[in-house]
């Protein structure tokens, strides 16, 4: 403890906090709801009242609290890559605040770049999906009627699951083992299906130009493969 930059509240103390911090969030106050949004996630993080998770809770609640404020139709607005990018500046804003001499205007300044960073992506990674979207259903639109059905239904579902196996398309389309792999062999030909790694059993199949769109390493890996 004696070389902790930060002690948390004891348990009472605790307690008494968390319950002002319930009855901030809900309080009827001149707060614009972003600035809100920023206190109430430097002050769970002052509160430190689990002994792990205390940082996704926190970043959580600004997510929820911004949907539940109704700036977010739902809730998709993850700042957690933003705070791992600038850790080292997240943890000394953060300290600041806890500090007796608390920089709240310091905080509040890097969390609302946070939130204009991540928004501007988030727009970006928006728009790159529905031009894939309308990509790959200009695709499946130049195959036969019948097939064209099937796989634009195909990838809608993938848009919610990108990682499949042969079982998922069985369950999707009620066709047979092998109607099945003949469906993935035309997803595979026209771009929208890579195999996932080489298996000789229960080979996984991925959406990859979908799911590039949110792991980096994945679509540095993938390009760096191909020699791109």
């Amino acid at each position: 403890l004696a070389d902790a930059t930060f002690i948390p509240p004891a348990v009472p103390d605790m307690h008494d906090a968390l319950s002002d911090l319930e009855k901030f969030m809900h309080a009827g106050d001149d707060y614009p709801d972003l600035i809100k949004a920023g206190l109430i996630h430097a002050q769970f993080e002052t509160i430190h009242p689990f002994a792990d998770g205390n940082g996704r809770t926190g970043r959580m609640m600004v997510t929820l609290y911004i949907h539940y404020k109704k700036l977010l139709e739902i809730p998709v607005l993850y700042l957690s890559s933003y705070f791992k990018k600038y850790q080292k500046v997240y943890y000394q804003r953060l300290n600041d605040y806890h500090d007796e001499n608390a920089k709240i205007e310091e905080w509040l300044g890097f969390f609302l770049d946070g939130v204009s960073e991540i928004a501007a992506s988030s727009i970006d990674t928006c728009t790159k999906i529905m031009d894939l979207r309308d990509a790959d259903f200009a695709k499946a639109q130049k195959l036969g009627k019948k097939s064209a059905c099937t796989v634009i239904d195909m990838i809608r579902r993938l848009f919610g699951q990108p990682i499949v196996g042969v079982a998922e398309i069985i369950k999707w389309t009620g066709f047979t083992r092998q109607g099945a792999y003949n469906v993935i062999k035309r997803l595979e030909e026209i771009d929208i299906l890579e195999p996932l790694g080489v298996e000789e059993y229960g080979q996984k199949y991925i959406y990859a130009n979908y799911y590039e769109l949110f792991d980096d390493i994945y679509r540095d890996l993938r390009h760096k493969k191909k020699g791109k």
